[in-house]
């Protein structure tokens, strides 16, 4: 075998634009599509994503995954649909609004009108569907844009109901009891997603304290990250079954006692 050297560079940019374009120019998802139309269907459900803001990199990770599965079962000999969806419905949206709004209580909502609060957030949910599609392209993963679905669409909330109903005749869904974070500003309970979104790491003035043992040329060390309440400290609680360890501390010539660590 000939060994053969060449100055050229090997570009994966320019790679994978040429297999877009050929994908484009025979528009072979489409072409897949037909070809296992008559074949049994695999149900792929796509989480949608939020029409409030561009993707990111956890957007491309998860779309990497929800591409490669969908290819495996289509060339299986599955009919795979792979309809692209929005999820238009929760806070994000209503965020947006009350920030162009400069609102920041229901009072002005109901100000506004239900109305005319449903049309601002209508008029703003399509506003990056163009870049969500480019990078969607632009990553390789087929999915149908032309026939995408959208959670404000009547038909998409009838369907929901509908499944609703069933659960309900059979007896699927019953009343229970949860604490869940509440919004008092926007009168409404918050899902996980939503009462996290603003969570920070913040740094505590946490310090440990040293408390003189009466009768006794001693201390207990206490750990506390409220140290403005010591001024009115008045006593300081143990734990009959709590095991803590006395040790002599040589730069304080003093002994003091802690919670002793368990691995």
């Amino acid at each position: 075998m000939t060994e053969r050297h060449t100055n050229e560079t090997f570009s994966f940019v320019e790679s994978e634009h040429a297999v877009l374009d050929l994908w484009k120019l025979e528009n072979v998802f489409q072409k897949s599509l037909e070809q296992t139309a008559n074949c049994a269907p695999y149900i792929f459900y796509d989480g949608p994503p939020f029409a409030t803001g561009l993707p990111h990199h956890g957007h491309l990770v998860a779309s990497t995954i929800k591409d490669v599965i969908p290819r495996y079962w289509t060339m299986k000999g599955r009919y795979v649909q792979r309809r692209f969806g929005w999820d238009f419905h929760g806070l994000p949206i209503e965020h947006e609004i009350d920030k162009s709004l400069g609102m920041s209580s229901t009072e002005a909502v109901e100000k506004l009108g239900i109305k005319g609060y449903n049309d601002e957030c209508r008029a703003i949910v399509q506003r990056y569907t163009n870049d969500w599609e480019k990078t969607i392209t632009r990553m390789g993963r087929w999915v149908d844009f032309e026939n995408d679905y959208k959670t404000m669409d009547p038909w998409f909330m009838e369907s929901v109901w509908w499944v609703v109903k069933q659960l309900w005749d059979k007896d699927l869904i019953y009343p229970g009891v949860k604490v869940v974070p509440f919004s008092t500003a926007l009168g409404t309970v918050l899902s996980n997603f939503e009462a996290t979104s603003n969570y920070q790491d913040v740094q505590d003035p946490a310090i440990t304290v040293l408390f003189k043992l009466i009768e006794q040329d001693a201390y207990m060390a206490a750990w506390t990250t409220t140290p403005w309440t010591l001024p009115s400290n008045l006593a300081l609680c143990v734990g009959a079954d709590i095991d803590y360890v006395k040790m002599h501390d040589n730069d304080l010539n003093a002994f003091h006692a802690s919670r002793r660590q368990r691995p």
